[in-house]
C-alpha cells in the first residue's frame, strides 16, 4: 500500500483550476416549455433568446470569463422548415435588441460553427456582432450555431493534415498543438458544462473541450433557467474535487 501511495500522483490545484472560468450550456427545452403552456415551439425559442441576455449578465457578475451557449447544432436542420427558419431569424432580433447593451457592458461576441452554411442574412448579423465587439475585454460570450463537435474535430484534423503535407508541422503533435486547430483555439477548456431541461446527454457539444469539465444536468428548461440556478451550479462546481486523473491526499 505504501509503495502505491508513494508512486501516486498527488494533486495540488492552482487558483485557476479552482475558479470556474469557462461555463458551457446546452440550452435545451424551449419547445417543450412552450408546449406545456399551450404555445407554439417558436414562442419558447423567443423567450429562450431573451434569457441569453439575463444569463450573460449573471455570468459576468459571477466572475465567469467565458460563457459558451449551444444555440443550434448540425443535427437541428432535421427539424421542421418553419422552426428552422424562425431560429435563423432570431440572431437579427436578439442582436438588434441587445447588442448596444452588450457593447456598453464590454462583452465580446464569438461564434462557433460553420457559419458559411447559414442563411446569408443570419451570417451577416453574426459577423457584425463579432466585428463590433472584437476589442472588448469583458465576458466572452460565444454562440455555437450550426455547430457539431465531431465535425469540428474532423475539420481540425483536415487542417492539421494539410499543415503536415505542406511541411509546416510534424507528426509528433501534442494535445495543446492539436487544440490550436479547433474553433476554440484561443479559449480555455470548459470548467463547467450545464444542460437544462433534465436530459442526460452531451449531444455532440464541445467533446474535446469538456474532457475534464464538471457536469450539471438541471431540470429547469432553458426559459426557466434563472441567475439563481446558474449561481447554484457554480456553487456546486466549487465543491467538486477536480483531480484531473490524480489523487489528492489529506
Amino acid at each position: 500500500m505504501s509503495a502505491f501511495r508513494n508512486n501516486a500522483i498527488i494533486l495540488h490545484m492552482s487558483e485557476n483550476e479552482k475558479k470556474c472560468r469557462h461555463v458551457a450550456i446546452i440550452m435545451d427545452g424551449n419547445g417543450r416549455w412552450a408546449k406545456a403552456q399551450g404555445k407554439p415551439r417558436t414562442a419558447g425559442h423567443l423567450v429562450g433568446a431573451d434569457n441569453v441576455r439575463t444569463i450573460a449578465i449573471a455570468a459576468s457578475e459571477l466572475g465567469i470569463e467565458y460563457l459558451t451557449l449551444y444555440a443550434f447544432s448540425t443535427e437541428n436542420w432535421k427539424r421542421s422548415q418553419d422552426e428552422v427558419n424562425y431560429i435563423m431569424k432570431l440572431p437579427s432580433y436578439f442582436f438588434g435588441k441587445y447588442m448596444k447593451e452588450f457593447i456598453d457592458r464590454g462583452y465580446r461576441m464569438r461564434m462557433l460553427g460553420e457559419l458559411d452554411r447559414l442563411p446569408a442574412e443570419t451570417k451577416r448579423v453574426l459577423d457584425d456582432a463579432v466585428e463590433q465587439s472584437k476589442t472588448n475585454t469583458g465576458l466572452n460570450l460565444s454562440i455555437a450555431i450550426n455547430y457539431g463537435s465531431q465535425r469540428e474535430i474532423v475539420l481540425a484534423a483536415e487542417r492539421y493534415a494539410k499543415d503536415v503535407q505542406d511541411g509546416k508541422i510534424g507528426l509528433d503533435i501534442t494535445n495543446e498543438q492539436f487544440a490550436s486547430y479547433l474553433m476554440t483555439s484561443d479559449m480555455p477548456d470548459v470548467d463547467l458544462l450545464i444542460r437544462t431541461s433534465g436530459e442526460l446527454r452531451i449531444s455532440n457539444y464541445l467533446l474535446w473541450q469538456i474532457a475534464y469539465a464538471e457536469l450539471e444536468f438541471v431540470p429547469e428548461a432553458w426559459p426557466d433557467f434563472t441567475p439563481d440556478v446558474l449561481k447554484r451550479c457554480v456553487e456546486q462546481f466549487g465543491k467538486r474535487d477536480r483531480r484531473y486523473g490524480g489523487i489528492k491526499y489529506e
